[in-house]
């Protein structure tokens, strides 16, 4: 190796820090609110719930929707990310960096507001096979920025928090990793603005997956 291994395990967020899907969930949210009679959000405040659990996300995004109809409007988003789910892949790039890690030994995993369900069908793709290590999903830990996935990711593998990284593209994530104790990087091509990451103290900011890859290879 070039440079000592700072972290062992390095914990991904999944919708826009790997997988590029983040314009398709705003949509899926936007049509899913509108669907059930609430006021359509616009697109900063559907973003703004990305990578938190499903059902406060979609609560947060319709403040006028009453919560009996709440899980009309998740099956109404889930009908309209399916709808658009073979549109999605992973950011050009992203699998390079992951094979460069592997390749290093650290550790990988994934740590996503995803459901369990949801995140196992994004794993079923063959070039995904055996990537990652371990994953937690908001529906079977507790959602962010709760540090319980990442709590249960690093017993999982015996890593202190000093030694594990967190990455992704919102500040739920980063907040995560802060009440986690450990280290963080924000990606500024997915769901917030990555001026809003300064405040919670991120090691690094990427504004693409080349810079996070080089950031990763020189300081990881």
């Amino acid at each position: 190796m070039t440079h000592p291994r700072q972290f062992d395990l390095i914990c991904f967020d999944w919708d826009g820090t790997l997988f590029d899907s983040t314009a398709i969930i705003v949509r899926s949210i936007q049509q899913a609110v509108v669907d059930v009679g609430g006021a359509r959000p616009s697109d900063e405040a559907a973003a703004w719930v990305i990578g938190i659990a499903l059902a406060p996300a979609l609560a947060h995004a319709a403040p006028d929707v009453p919560s009996e109809k709440y899980p009309e409007l998740a099956a109404r988003y889930r009908h309209h990310y399916v709808a658009r789910q073979r549109d999605i892949s992973l950011f050009e790039g992203i699998l390079p960096m992951l094979d460069e890690l592997k390749q290093r030994h650290h550790w990988l995993a994934v740590a996503t507001g995803k459901s369990r369900r949801g995140l196992d069908e994004a794993l079923a793709s063959r070039q995904l096979e055996g990537v990652f290590d371990g994953s937690r999903t908001a529906d079977e830990t507790a959602g962010k920025p709760n540090p319980r996935m990442l709590h249960e990711l690093m017993r999982e593998f015996g890593v202190e928090p000093e030694r594990t990284l967190m990455i992704g593209d919102t500040t739920h994530d980063l907040q995560m990793a802060l009440n986690a104790g450990c280290a963080s990087v924000g990606v500024g091509y997915g769901a917030h603005q990555s001026g809003e990451f300064n405040a919670l103290r991120p090691r690094y900011i990427a504004s693409s997956v080349a810079e996070l890859r080089r950031w990763l290879n020189e300081s990881a």
